[in-house]
Parts: C-alpha cells; sequence; structure tokens
C-alpha cells in the first residue's frame, strides 16, 4: 500500500467520531440541466418498439430477465438512446399513484443524474424512461474490471458527484433515494458518474425500498421498514465502503476493521502508491460517520458535499482519461463499412453486402431446411433467390419487389433480407423506407452492427446528422464488441 498501515489506522480511528468540518462549497457544475426534452408519456408500442420488442438481448438490469423489474436499452425514434424500466404487472395497481411520482421525478433535471424522461402507464403495464449511458455502472467497474482498477481520483469523484447529485434531489424535494447502491451509479459518454432517477421511485407501491442483501441495510430500516433521508446517509457510507476496498464490505465488518485498526483489508491492494494517509484518513472518517447506528449521529448531504470537494485529486484531468474509455466528442475509428455509411458510398455498401451474405442470419437457415418442403415455402424461398439475384446485378426495382415478396409470406423472418432491402430503397432515392427497414432487421436482430450502420446511411441521407452520429456511433460499438468476442 501506499502509506504504512499503523499511521494510517490510528491517525483514522482518533478522528471518527469528530465532527465533519464544513469547506466551502464550490458548487460546481451540479445544476439543473436545460437540453433535456420535457417529461412525457409514451404509449407501449413507442417502447416496444424503441426496446426490440423487449428483447433478452436489451436487457441491462443486475439481475437479467429474473429480476422482478427488468431494465432494457433502447433506442427512440429520434434515435436517443434510453433506459426502459418495466415494472412487474402488480407492481403500481394504481395508476394515478405512478403517474404523480413518475411526473415528480421526471421534474428533475441534473447532469448528475440519469434523468426521468417519461413514463408509460397502459392497462397494468407500468414504465419508466430515462437517460441511457453507455459506460456501465460503478460495480462493473469497481468489482468485475477487465484491463484496469478504477483509480483513485476517480472514486473520489464518483464520490463527490453522488453526494452532490443526492444533495440537488433533497433540495428539490426528492430526499428520500431507495436502495443506494454501485448498480444504481452509470458512467456517462464523458465518464462522468450519474445516479440513477429509478431509485427516486419505489420498486412498487407498497414495496421494499432495499433489493439488497440485508447486512447493507440501515439498522432503522430492519426496525421499522421504513426509509429516512438519514438511512440514504447509511447507505452512502457502504458506497464510501466500496470504493475504498474495491469489494462490497458488509457495514458491520467493515466498522470492525476499523476498530481493530486492519485498514489494510479494507483499502483496495490495486491502488498502491495513488493515495496518501490524509487521504484515507478522511474518507474513512466520513464513512465511519455515516454509518453511525443513530441516525441522527450521521453528518448531511451539505457537509459530505463540502468535505468531499477538498478530496479532489487530478481535477484537472477529464472523467474519460482517468477511466481510461473514449470520450463522445473523439472520433472513433470505423471499419470500411462504417466509413461507406458515412460518405454514404452506396455503391461500397452494396460490394461489402454481397460479400457478406446471409453469413449473420444465425439459425434462419437451419429453420429453412426443416419447413422448405411446403409448396409456400418453395415459393417463399424462390423470391428470396430471386431477389438476391436482381440485388447481385443491381436491378435494385427487382430486388425491393422479390424482397418485399419474401417479408410478405411471413414464414420466416431473415435481418439481411431487411438490410438489402434497405439499401435497395436507397438506391432508389427512397430513405424513410429505407430507415424503416433497418428498425426491422434491428427488432429481428438488435445487437447486428449492419442494421445500425444502415440506419445510420439512412439518416445522413435524410439530412438528420445529428440522429445519423449516433447510430455510426452505437453501430462501430457493436462491431467492436463482436471483433473481441
Amino acid at each position: 500500500m501506499g502509506c504504512e498501515c499503523s499511521k494510517l489506522t490510528s491517525c483514522c480511528w482518533e478522528g471518527q467520531n469528530g465532527p465533519i468540518h464544513e469547506a466551502q462549497d464550490p458548487d460546481e457544475e451540479k445544476g439543473e440541466v436545460s437540453d433535456l426534452p420535457a417529461f412525457c408519456e409514451f404509449t407501449f408500442e413507442q417502447l416496444r418498439i424503441a426496446t426490440s420488442a423487449f428483447s433478452v438481448e436489451n436487457i441491462v438490469s443486475e439481475h437479467g430477465e429474473k429480476a422482478p423489474n427488468v431494465v432494457y436499452k433502447g433506442k427512440l425514434e429520434n434515435q436517443r438512446p434510453v433506459a426502459v424500466k418495466r415494472f412487474n404487472r402488480s407492481a403500481w395497481p394504481d395508476s394515478h399513484q405512478f403517474l404523480e411520482e413518475a411526473r415528480a421525478v421526471g421534474q428533475l433535471r441534473s447532469n448528475r443524474l440519469a434523468n426521468l424522461l417519461g413514463c408509460c402507464c397502459e392497462g397494468d403495464e407500468r414504465l419508466l424512461v430515462a437517460e441511457f449511458f453507455p459506460n456501465e455502472t460503478l460495480a462493473k467497474h469497481l468489482f468485475h474490471w477487465d484491463t484496469q482498477p478504477m483509480k483513485w481520483a476517480m472514486r473520489l469523484r464518483a464520490a463527490l458527484y453522488i453526494a452532490q447529485a443526492l444533495e440537488y434531489c433533497t433540495g428539490k424535494g426528492r430526499a428520500l433515494y431507495h436502495d443506494l447502491n454501485a448498480y444504481r451509479i452509470l458512467f456517462d459518454e464523458d465518464g462522468d458518474p450519474r445516479l440513477s432517477c429509478f431509485g427516486l421511485m419505489k420498486n412498487s407501491r407498497d414495496g421494499k425500498s432495499y433489493s439488497t442483501n440485508l447486512a447493507f441495510t440501515p439498522p432503522e430500516y430492519l426496525r421499522t421498514g421504513r426509509i429516512t433521508t438519514e438511512s440514504v446517509i447509511f447507505s452512502f457510507g457502504t458506497l464510501l465502503l466500496d470504493l475504498l476496498s474495491g469489494k462490497h464490505i458488509p457495514p458491520s465488518h467493515a466498522l470492525d476493521l476499523i476498530k481493530d485498526r486492519n485498514l489494510e483489508m479494507l483499502t483496495d491492494s490495486c491502488l498502491e502508491g495513488q493515495f496518501s494517509t490524509d487521504d484515507i484518513t478522511e474518507l474513512v472518517r466520513i464513512a465511519s460517520r455515516c454509518l453511525q447506528y443513530e441516525p441522527r449521529e450521521r453528518p448531511n448531504l451539505k457537509s459530505l458535499v463540502t468535505v468531499l470537494y477538498p478530496l479532489q485529486k487530478e481535477a484537472e484531468v477529464p472523467s474519460h482519461v482517468l477511466m481510461g474509455i473514449s470520450c463522445n466528442g473523439e472520433t472513433m475509428p470505423l471499419s470500411p463499412l462504417g466509413e461507406s455509411c458515412l460518405k454514404t458510398d452506396l455503391t461500397a455498401i452494396h460490394e461489402i453486402l454481397e460479400a457478406l451474405g446471409y453469413k449473420d442470419d444465425g439459425g434462419a437457415a437451419t429453420e429453412l431446411s426443416f419447413q422448405m418442403w411446403t409448396d409456400q415455402m418453395l415459393e417463399t424461398l424462390n423470391s428470396k433467390k430471386k431477389g438476391d439475384v436482381a440485388f447481385k446485378n443491381k436491378d435494385f426495382n427487382a430486388a425491393i419487389e422479390c424482397y418485399t415478396q419474401f417479408i410478405d409470406a411471413g414464414t420466416m423472418v431473415s435481418p439481411t433480407v431487411y438490410a438489402r432491402r434497405s439499401l435497395s430503397y436507397l438506391m432508389n432515392d427512397m430513405p424513410q423506407e429505407a430507415l424503416n427497414d433497418t428498425v426491422q432487421a434491428q427488432v429481428i436482430s438488435p445487437v447486428w452492427h449492419i442494421a445500425s450502420y444502415l440506419q445510420a446511411a439512412s439518416l445522413f441521407t435524410l439530412g438528420k446528422e445529428n440522429e445519423a452520429q449516433i447510430a455510426l456511433r452505437e453501430a462501430a460499438i457493436l462491431e467492436e464488441e463482436k471483433n473481441t468476442s
């Protein structure tokens, strides 16, 4: 470790019960943001399309499809990426109460939050729609990192930003946050930590506020089943322990380690040399105060924000640099197909699709082999073959006609057929029809990069530059993930 344990533990424990002195609060860029759309209500059909019919491949929540309330990544019609939380059908029987809660949370707008953009309340369906950020959760970067552990400076920044997020919410009348943990912290395009807005609403009208192991819940919640603003502070203390240790240590065990002056087990050995004795001393003291058994002995959020600010390191270094991720504004290297879509070079795109063939259709060909004996299937196959010949010969009108016959037959689905018809539409100056086909291809195969690339080409042709750049970046990410896997 970067400091001697005996010196460290002694000064940490001696100062644990002292007051948290308030430094000057810089109020740094934690206010409201104005470039987000106003909260709105979506139809269930809009969200079904956005999530590719709630595809299993789009699930991003911690426990996958086994969770009672599942979170999906999706994309709205305007190409804005979103996270869609679909509640258990019995979670919110009172639609008015659900809408009231969602609208209240939807009024919050902060660059420290993954903000709530809208909701859906149709029949017994209850869904929330929030900003989606691509750079994983704090839990992933702390507990399951691949290439490098999160740097000490970034951990301190995460602590400050989440404290600022909670302070902002408290100032707006939303002081309670349910089940605050490392899975609720997301990283945006710039690598900055954001607090998920989903925790500002319960998982159900009468549901539990904590879904994690009871060893991590505030003691008063175990007694009463209710959370208070002080309960949120306790949970923030457990988050500080995660940042210190790189592990999910139960608070009671952590406090025992502190009392025994055994902080070597509490600090992440991967951070050797990155912190000073004073850094650890102060953060352990703050965490200890947050984890006090009596709620009234815990600090408030304002004092936490102001005491965390002076601890910040490498403040001039952007978060994405500390995190080792590419920034949203940086140019991402593109494959030949990506370059062709960026330039809307339709001839080059045609050559690539023709060379690719049907390699990405997966099990579709197998499905065909079992059904191909029927007259209807033979006719459908014939339409596809004629379409393929026309596509190869650049007779795009005939390709559209034949592929349409194949699709309308409905006996099987093929993302490649939709991709080929999409390009044929582009060749015939029909970009909206081309865009519609890319969406259908994504419904069939949500993580297929070809569909996203063609979507970008269609959007560029329609003059929708911003949406096209989003689709292009998403396609490049999907292609890179496919290549690395």
